[in-house]
């Protein structure tokens, strides 16, 4: 029996490149969707980032949108630059990021004290993966995709078939 919890006041977001957006990514959402009133989440243009995404900002929002359509409560826009500066543009207090492993925490440790020195208004809470996600990134699903295997359960419908276009994968 899933659990209902009391929606807080207020806009958290939940920040990521989602490329391409997983079920953990998903299932993170959800939960904090539970929490708060609304959840923006924020598509990161992220260019540097890696060898660069497979898909371009606007394919991300568009496969994110079409994963999290069920939820009332969540919408995704894409975004350039500071994450603080995003979060003030559209109201946000809370940013919320999944954690996976203590490799996780080291990373979002450091941007969470970096956007608490941009904007000490700007909060941050993670919730810890289920289980099942735990070995669950983005990156490892770009390995199996470009190597041909099969994404099914790693990612939702739309995003498999967006990969295996692309990568020729299974789905």
């Amino acid at each position: 029996m899933e659990q209902t919890l009391a929606r807080n006041t207020g806009r958290a977001m939940v920040p990521g490149t989602f490329d391409p957006i997983t079920e953990g990514h998903i299932d993170v959402i959800k939960r904090a969707s539970r929490l708060f009133k609304e959840i923006i989440v924020a598509v990161a243009e992220s260019p540097r980032k890696g060898s660069g995404p497979i898909f371009s900002l606007e394919q991300r929002v568009e496969l994110a949108s079409k994963a999290l359509k069920d939820l009332d409560n969540v919408t995704v826009k894409p975004f350039k630059g500071l994450l603080v500066d995003f979060a003030a543009e559209n109201n946000v207090q809370v940013v919320v990021k999944g954690l996976r492993a203590v490799t996780d925490f080291e990373a979002e440790f450091q941007m969470s004290a970096l956007n608490y020195n941009l904007d000490p208004n700007l909060e941050t809470i993670f919730i810890m993966s289920i289980p099942e996600n735990m070995y669950l990134s983005s990156s490892a699903v770009k390995e199996i995709a470009f190597n041909k295997g099969n994404v099914k359960g790693l990612v939702p419908q739309v995003v498999g078939e967006a990969l295996s276009k692309i990568t020729g994968c299974r789905y």
